[in-house]
């Protein structure tokens, strides 16, 4: 829904760039793009600010958001780069908040899509054998209340010279303000089992995931703030600094 209280200028910019974002996505139920600016700074390609709100975003094929709200505060862009869909530059490094809702069904077919475990590195697990180098197969996630999660996960490993198939289930808690990440258990279903040595290689790998101060996409550091389990929901909360606007080609 547009917003009103924009001047004439800041609902033209807004509009198209509604209409440059939707062109890169294969569908999208509803979204909304605020540009605070003026006149002087919109010739010279800055604004003091843009949000954009979004609902039903799908992506690409298996890569779908249910909700998604972005805002920046002092941007420079490349305005007419940004009004045709194209690669958008910035003139500095902008700061911003990002809040992203996934819905169950749709991290799951995400996790499990070509696109994505084509792009999923493998795990490499340092033991005392030598190298241990775990192949995601097929994943998913359940999503409880109380903040829980249930992973289950199929998996080939490769040591030297061998291959075997693991399967495991895993109960954990995500990382609060008032305690770390807690698992609740780690269960073998398929395979000969697990190793003390290899659980403790597989959960120290995820702490060290799960401390990483920010990651890196496109050039833009992304730091998560907050992160929210709900019955079949997940509320991820996101600090970006960005030296660009992320493609959507992913």
């Amino acid at each position: 829904m547009p917003d009103n209280n924009l001047k004439i200028e800041e609902q033209a910019l807004s509009q198209a760039a509604e209409i440059g974002i939707t062109s890169q996505l294969e569908a999208v139920e509803d979204i909304n793009v605020s540009v605070r600016t003026d006149l002087l700074k919109m010739v010279q390609g800055k604004a003091d600010s843009v949000s954009v709100v979004g609902q039903g975003l799908v992506v690409q094929k298996d890569i779908r958001v249910q909700e998604m709200e972005l805002h920046t505060s002092n941007i420079g862009i490349d305005v007419l780069g940004s009004l045709f869909g194209g690669e958008v530059e910035l003139d500095h490094p902008t700061d911003a908040s990002i809040r992203v809702v996934l819905k169950e069904a749709d991290l799951n077919r995400a996790m499990n899509s070509d696109l994505v475990r084509r792009k999923m590195p493998s795990i490499e697990l340092n033991m005392d054998d030598g190298l241990v180098t775990l192949k995601p197969q097929q994943m998913e996630m359940q999503l409880r209340g109380g903040n829980q999660i249930m992973f289950s996960g199929e998996f080939l490993v490769q040591t030297e010279g061998k291959t075997e198939e693991l399967a495991f289930t895993a109960s954990a808690l995500p990382r609060t303000d008032e305690h770390p990440i807690l698992l609740q258990g780690l269960y073998c279903t398929k395979g000969k089992g697990i190793e003390i040595e290899f659980a403790y290689a597989l959960m120290k790998k995820a702490k060290e995931w799960m401390n990483l101060p920010y990651f890196e996409y496109e050039g833009s550091a992304f730091r998560i703030k907050n992160f929210v389990v709900g019955e079949g929901t997940l509320t991820v909360e996101v600090e970006a600094y960005m030296r660009q606007i992320p493609s959507l080609e992913i």
